[in-house]
């Protein structure tokens, strides 16, 4: 079963600084019907105008995942670390028992395009910790390349949940194919361009979660960059 979730129902708000699009309630955008999905609790798509951002803000227990389309991101937290993130950039942060951060475009001319990512971790009260990487296109070219997982395998990022995710970039007509093991779920997020999942056409900013299905097969209708969740 594969239920779609559209581009154009998520929630919208833009404050000018900040253009945002929730697929699940988030802020001011409440909706009883879209509290998340298994594990996934925050699937936001946002764009920052040029020297704006998010000031210090706290989180805890949470898995906190931000992925850079386009831009530039600035990145600064209570355990010391400060980095710039740019396009193809991929950041854990493991929330726990607390910690403070904020998220910034240092550019003074273009916007940041990035995805934030948030999932219930397996427990409460961990400890704090970060981690980023950078995934190259060759890397995800015409393939699922896993980006995190629970146990870090594949040079991915480790995120504290039964969850692995992949990011893949396709040009238009190739396929890729992912098994879902038994009692497993998935969420697809189109990020760009167009794909047909299964007997689905999605578009950008489409999300669609798959349960009780053995296989996900994927083809782009067009040149496509997408994110999928296997989840227990």
């Amino acid at each position: 079963m594969i239920a779609v979730r559209r581009s154009h129902e998520r929630g919208h708000a833009n404050h000018g600084w900040l253009n945002t699009y929730h697929t699940f309630s988030f802020a001011d955008y409440h909706d009883p019907a879209q509290m998340g999905f298994r594990s996934l609790r925050v699937m936001n798509e946002d764009r920052v105008a040029p020297g704006q951002g998010f000031g210090a803000h706290p989180h805890r227990d949470m898995e906190i995942i931000s992925y850079v389309l386009d831009g530039a991101l600035e990145h600064r937290d209570s355990m010391g670390n400060g980095s710039v993130l740019h396009a193809g950039d991929f950041q854990r942060i493991t929330a726990g028992t607390g910690v403070q951060h904020s998220e910034f475009n240092p550019s003074a001319s273009e916007p940041v395009h990035f995805y934030q990512i948030w999932l219930f971790p397996n427990e409460r009260g961990l400890q704090p910790s970060y981690e980023e990487r950078s995934f190259s296109p060759t890397e995800k070219q015409d393939r699922l390349r896993l980006v995190a997982s629970r146990d870090g395998r594949q040079g991915s990022l480790t995120i504290h949940q039964d969850a692995d995710v992949f990011l893949s970039q396709l040009e238009a007509g190739r396929h890729v194919s992912h098994a879902l093991a038994g009692g497993r779920h998935a969420w697809l997020q189109v990020l760009r361009g167009s794909v047909q999942l299964n007997e689905q056409v999605l578009t950008a900013g489409d999300g669609a979660a798959a349960s009780e299905l053995a296989e996900l097969s994927l083809t782009a209708v067009e040149a496509a960059e997408v994110m999928l969740f296997d989840l227990g």
